[in-house]
């Protein structure tokens, strides 16, 4: 009985319960409906960023380059035949002048060489003066009949072997005396020994540079530019030269070369610079720091913080300040200088590029805008 009583009384608990239920979930007499906000740019807030106008400047670049002193006209010294050294006569630092004797080498066969071919050259004369002798007595025979045609033909042919043996005994003779002046290395010109290559004792090959001379009083300073660097640098644009060990110090000097070619081992191009005189605190191999400054054709140039990318591109963000808000813009750079990005092309005079709060911007954003000045 009991347990019917009970069967029949569930479904009436069944639909209190979800009375129940639909009272608490119903809002109660006056409460407000909150809605979440919709989502997109359209929502949000505007930002403020900073932004300046693009307007067309001279540019002035500047280029900072470090090389060494080195010699307007240098000149490698060598032996022109191999041996052993036997002297040096001239150091690093020394100046020397035409003909002034540098280093010596060992030479004793070629005195032996030169003693055999006096010694030929004195035997070839003798028998020269024997065999020209003997002709003309056959020539004065024959006059007289005293003697046969065939007699004076022999003592002919015997003065032109003897005539021939003497020019090749003089011919030795100067080969051994030129060999033997060979051993002798001298000055070609006035100069400066900038390089000594070789130590007494020591054996060296045939045309082996064993001293390295500068001629002149001229001298360039040396630097290996990177590749795009001298892309638009006139020659003989003035430079300022600063030794490294006294930066105070200042040296006039001219661009006088740049090289065409690239140098494949480091990918530099070299540059020569003329140092202006006087050279006083200047040698060989100096360190200087060389100071070029360019004033280039007027371009829009930026704060280096507008730069953004847009895939692989440079760009920036052009503000529109009657609508207020951003588009991105692709350009193209022309150079960097002084922490500003120098434009080939891209923005127009005029418009307005953002140079600070660019990390939050998206296109179409709304933004509020704070024009700087530079």
């Amino acid at each position: 009985m009991t347990s019917d009583r009970r069967r029949r009384a569930a479904p009436g608990a069944v639909l209190a319960l979800i009375a129940a239920s639909c009272i608490l979930a119903a809002p109660a007499r006056g409460a407000e409906t909150v809605s979440e906000p919709a989502a997109g740019p359209a929502a949000e807030a505007p930002i403020r960023v900073e932004v300046v106008r693009a307007q067309p400047r001279p540019v002035r670049r500047v280029l900072a380059l470090t090389g060494e002193i080195a010699p307007r006209d240098s000149l490698d010294v060598a032996f022109p035949m191999g041996g052993r050294v036997l002297s040096v006569s001239r150091d690093k630092g020394e100046r020397v002048r035409a003909g002034e004797e540098l280093a010596r080498l060992d030479a004793i066969q070629q005195e032996q060489a030169l003693r055999a071919a006096q010694a030929a050259l004195e035997a070839a004369e003798a028998d020269h003066r024997r065999a020209q002798t003997e002709f003309r007595r056959q020539e004065a025979l024959l006059e007289r009949g005293a003697s046969t045609r065939v007699r004076r033909d022999e003592a002919r042919r015997a003065y032109f072997v003897a005539r021939a043996g003497l020019e090749r005994a003089r011919a030795e003779l100067d080969r051994a005396r030129k060999a033997l002046s060979d051993a002798v290395l001298r000055a070609p010109a006035d100069g400066l020994v900038i390089e000594r290559l070789i130590e007494p004792g020591e054996v060296v090959g045939a045309a082996r540079p064993v001293m390295t001379l500068a001629l002149g009083d001229a001298i360039d300073a040396v630097f290996q530019a990177p590749e795009t660097a001298p892309t638009g640098v006139p020659e003989a644009l003035e430079v300022t030269l600063h030794p490294l060990s006294d930066p105070s110090i200042r040296h006039a000097g001219k661009v006088r070369r740049i090289s065409p070619l690239v140098d494949p081992r480091t990918g530099t191009v070299e540059v020569k610079v003329a140092v202006e005189p006087p050279h006083q605190g200047l040698g060989f191999g100096d360190p200087v720091r060389a100071i070029v400054s360019q004033t280039l054709p007027e371009r829009i140039s930026l704060p280096a913080s507008a730069l953004s990318a847009l895939g692989r591109s440079a760009a920036v963000w052009v503000a529109d300040p009657a609508s207020g808000r951003v588009a991105i813009r692709p350009v193209a750079l022309s150079g960097f200088a002084d922490g500003r990005i120098i434009l080939e092309s891209g923005v127009e005079p005029g418009e307005l590029v953002v140079v600070a709060g660019a990390q939050l911007l998206y296109p179409g954003r709304r933004v509020v805008l704070s024009e700087v000045t530079e």
